[in-house]
């Protein structure tokens, strides 16, 4: 059985908490701007203190705050990042900023905790050496699409890496109850997951007063992404989710101030 969500460092904070999603990429001053040190600052001066970004590594081995797996859509510049070397890539530039490694954001932000997204299996070393090096692990919380790079994480760091499970495996349970089982007692402390997901031609709800029972019953955290509506923020908190992974940082800020709910 996997050890509680409570028992970890990272989630101490009192639920429900908001987390930055690329430091807030719909957020008007972070328009344009998503995964700069610039949109995460802006969070974090907001009163975030969860932010969530994906990592990449480049050719030789440098891992960045980035979401896609190539420059073309938010840089200027151009190419598969894990064919380019950090030279490359360090030229880039995100309307005139450069893209952080994820060193950058460790430091730059003592007092947050990082919810990591493992995009790509060559970051998967990367990601381990830099927690490791910075001592963050009590900091982060690790998820990934792809379970082999997320047990590959979880067998280098050991127990105390607090990990996430997403929404693949959360949608098979729905399909299939016996995998229901496998997920929510799997070593995840959390499941991310969106409030639905369309799996073999159906649009099936993932997050259910059931799934977040069973999950709460078990310890673990249930965290949605991406909610940007006030009225589906306050439906799924009535529902008793434990997060909201939010592009627009205002208005989850403004929701929870609402409820009674500190971001810090």
């Amino acid at each position: 059985m996997a050890r509680p969500a409570h028992e970890f460092p990272y989630f101490s904070q009192a639920t429900p908490i908001g987390l930055a999603h690329r430091g807030g990429a719909t957020h008007e001053p972070n328009r344009g701007r998503e995964n700069t040190v610039t949109a995460f600052r802006e969070a974090v001066a907001m009163g975030f203190r969860y932010l969530e970004t994906d990592v990449h590594a480049t050719s030789d081995g440098e891992l960045i705050a980035f979401h896609d797996d190539v420059l073309d859509r938010v840089t200027d510049g151009t190419g598969r990042i894990a064919d380019l070397p950090w030279s490359t890539v360090a030229r880039a530039r995100i309307a005139g900023e450069e893209i952080p490694t994820l060193a950058q954001i460790l430091e730059e932000f003592p007092e947050t905790r990082i919810n990591i997204d493992v995009k790509a299996p060559g970051a998967v070393d990367p990601l381990v050496a830099t927690i490791v090096a910075h001592g963050a692990i009590d900091r982060v919380c690790v998820g990934s699409f792809s379970d082999h790079r997320l047990r590959a994480v979880r067998r280098q760091l050991g127990p105390r890496l607090a990990t996430s499970a997403g929404p693949a495996g959360v949608a098979a349970l729905r399909l299939t109850p016996a995998l229901v089982s496998r997920v929510l007692h799997s070593p995840a402390q959390a499941l991310q997951i969106p409030v639905s997901q369309r799996i073999a031609g159906r649009d099936l709800t993932l997050v259910t007063p059931r799934l977040i029972e069973t999950a709460h019953r078990l310890g673990k955290h249930v965290h949605v992404w991406t909610i940007d509506e006030a009225a589906e923020m306050h439906r799924l908190l009535d529902l008793g989710v434990d997060g909201l992974v939010s592009d627009r940082i205002d208005i989850l800020r403004d929701v929870l101030a609402e409820r009674g709910t500190p971001l810090g």
